[in-house]
């Protein structure tokens, strides 16, 4: 086996821009429950930082939310994305109704195995 040129150990995290962080932090926490981590006191934007799953998320405040894309209707595979495995989408899918969080549903077929993806359309509020 090869050895890495580069030495990387795993993901440390990922950022995302967002139209509100504080309503961003609100539906990572209660939603995918993700918890607040600190974030150095030297940064002079708004954001935040999150962990769970072992992954790091930063949320950071758009400069022009006006200008960010709207909300999505559809799931586009060739946009960016996050993409969380779960136990049981029939749960997800009834606690993301009971929460009135609107979603999107899409099956895709390769070989005939099926996989079933939801998308939600507060990722990046």
């Amino acid at each position: 086996m090869k050895e890495s040129m580069l030495h990387l150990k795993s993901l440390n995290h990922i950022s995302l821009v967002c139209r509100s962080v504080e309503k961003s932090l609100d539906f990572y926490q209660s939603v995918l429950e993700f918890f607040p981590i600190r974030r150095p006191g030297s940064f002079d934007f708004n954001g935040a930082w999150l962990f769970n799953y072992g992954i790091g998320i930063h949320l950071l405040q758009s400069e022009d939310p006006d200008k960010m894309p709207k909300k999505i209707t559809q799931i586009n595979p060739k946009d960016n994305h996050i993409s969380f495995q779960c136990e049981s989408m029939v749960t997800v899918e009834k606690n993301l109704k009971e929460m009135e969080i609107e979603y999107v549903k899409r099956r895709v077929e390769e070989g005939g195995i099926y996989v079933d993806q939801l998308s939600s359309m507060t990722l990046n509020p």
